[in-house]
């Protein structure tokens, strides 16, 4: 058994929290001395769980903290007691949308007004990201709502692309790129390198119940014109439910499959449950990442399976390995391990090859490891970046099965490249011959666990000058936040 803190979901205290293990699954359990006992799914699977834990890496987190220790999670800002950098900043341009999801945190039409942050709110939240020390934040992801509602978003895509973010992404239902090719080109000359597309399902029944009309022939359309207007990087995200759409997650992968030279990713996102919601239902309708693993095994016929996945901060050793070659800090992955999970698969004649049949992925980072820290050490300072290559490029025969590895490409160069590089040509090659397939799983006031919670990598940026853990921000702060800065919806709408 393992002690954290968490919240009561009916008054949001602070309280004490315990991680076990029950009938094989990990539970995780809290009382409220107000409003009693609760009980959740932390992971449907204590043997992933396990498997995870032990790579877990703790980061430096910011050195140029802006909040306030002593008040986790209601005083985020982001303080000093949080371990991981942003690795990927959210920006909320609006929560206006031309959707109305029954699963959706945010909506201008709900919440009776509207949050739209003007261009110079905007800016000011993009430079205090590349503000932050000792690495800027490298990638920033317009959200909302729905970004593509303001009719300036070119603009601030452009603004992004002016601050020198590595990585530039819009998270988007994809109606408005569906009916505008013209805005897909702008998009894309404007610098937007990744659409990130609520993708539900290959039939009309998951977009029925989860958005309340038949949205798939819309979301074809905008893979179309993304492929169409030059936007050739589209990350699928699936909200996955039981009894929804669990039962596509293998045909969702083989759309991604027919699609590669434009779908390049799928990240399912396990629904997490806003508003109060009975223990039965809860328990009923909880999905977890060892979920995912089972039904994407099932439903692949083996081609992939769970040993194929490896929590986010499995590649903290690559990291440490380019801080080294640069003489750089780099930005580290060290995101908690139950949070998120990936694999790369290569595509040959049809059939997925998942790039762990045939590299020995946990021997290679660990190697990569020990050049990284140790390689000055027994290589010499003065030579040790020529030399500490070297040894790499020596060392992956013993790693890396050619034999059962896709024919069609050099893998051991590929992967030299991207440890040469860092970032760049080298990565975007990498990704040019891979679908990743990965899940992120947020946590809701049922499951919230504050040690993820200070290990988070995935930030809101906010006007009044903060940066937010992604969970606690939807949980605690979105709506103080966004009354803060809003306007009342009727006003609005008479201007």
């Amino acid at each position: 058994m393992k002690s954290t803190k968490s919240l009561c979901p009916e008054c949001l205290a602070t309280i004490d929290a315990s991680i076990l293990e029950e009938n094989g699954k990990t539970i995780l359990e809290k009382t409220c001395s107000k409003h009693g006992y609760f009980k959740d799914i932390y992971w449907s699977s204590s043997k992933q769980f396990k498997r995870f834990e032990k790579f877990l890496h703790d980061g430096y987190g910011i050195s140029n903290p802006i909040g306030l220790d002593g008040n986790c999670p209601h005083s985020c800002g982001i303080c000093s007691s949080h371990k991981t950098s942003t690795i990927l900043a959210n920006i909320d341009v609006t929560n206006r949308c031309n959707q109305v999801c029954p699963v959706c945190f945010a909506n201008a039409s709900a919440s009776g007004y509207l949050y739209e942050p003007s261009l110079v709110q905007i800016r000011a939240m993009m430079q205090m990201l590349r503000n932050e020390k000792p690495v800027p934040c490298p990638a920033v992801q317009f959200a909302g709502g729905e970004p593509t509602m303001r009719d300036d978003i070119v603009q601030i895509v452009k603004m992004a692309h002016e601050f020198k973010f590595t990585q530039i992404q819009m998270a988007t239902n994809g109606i408005k790129l569906a009916k505008s090719l013209a805005l897909c080109k702008d998009l894309d000359a404007a610098g937007l390198h990744t659409v990130y597309l609520q993708f539900d399902g290959v039939t009309a029944e998951p977009y029925l119940i989860n958005r309340g009309y038949n949205a798939l022939p819309l979301k074809l359309k905008a893979v179309e014109n993304c492929r169409m207007g030059g936007l050739t990087s589209v990350s699928l995200v699936p909200t996955l439910a039981k009894g929804v759409n669990d039962m596509q997650v293998g045909d969702i992968i083989r759309f991604a499959v027919k699609n590669m030279d434009t779908v390049k990713g799928i990240n399912f996102q396990p629904i997490s449950f806003a508003g109060r919601i009975n223990k039965k239902e809860r328990l009923e309708k909880r999905i977890t990442i060892p979920d995912l693993f089972n039904l994407i095994e099932a439903q692949t016929n083996g081609a992939i399976t769970a040993d194929d996945f490896y929590p986010v901060p499995f590649v903290v050793p690559i990291s440490h390995f380019v801080a080294a070659e640069e003489g750089l800090p780099n930005i580290e992955f060290t995101v908690h391990p139950h949070c998120g999970t990936g694999t790369y698969v290569y595509v040959e004649n049809g059939k997925m090859i998942p790039i762990t049949r045939f590299i020995d992925v946990e021997g290679l980072l660990e190697h990569i490891d020990d050049l990284a820290i140790n390689g000055e050490k027994w290589l010499g300072k003065s030579l040790g970046n020529i030399k500490r290559m070297g040894s790499l490029i020596s060392s992956l025969p013993k790693y890396i099965d050619t034999a059962k590895a896709p024919k069609s490409v050099d893998v051991k160069k590929l992967f030299i490249d991207v440890l040469k590089e860092g970032t760049g040509e080298a990565t975007k090659e990498f990704h040019r011959h891979t679908l990743f397939i990965g899940a992120m799983h947020f946590m809701d006031l049922y499951n919230m666990d504050l040690e993820r919670i200070k290990r988070c990598g995935v930030h809101y940026a906010t006007p009044d000058g903060r940066i937010i853990p992604f969970c606690t921000y939807n949980t605690i702060h979105r709506v103080e936040v966004e009354k803060k800065f809003s306007t009342p919806l009727i006003k609005a709408r008479a201007h």
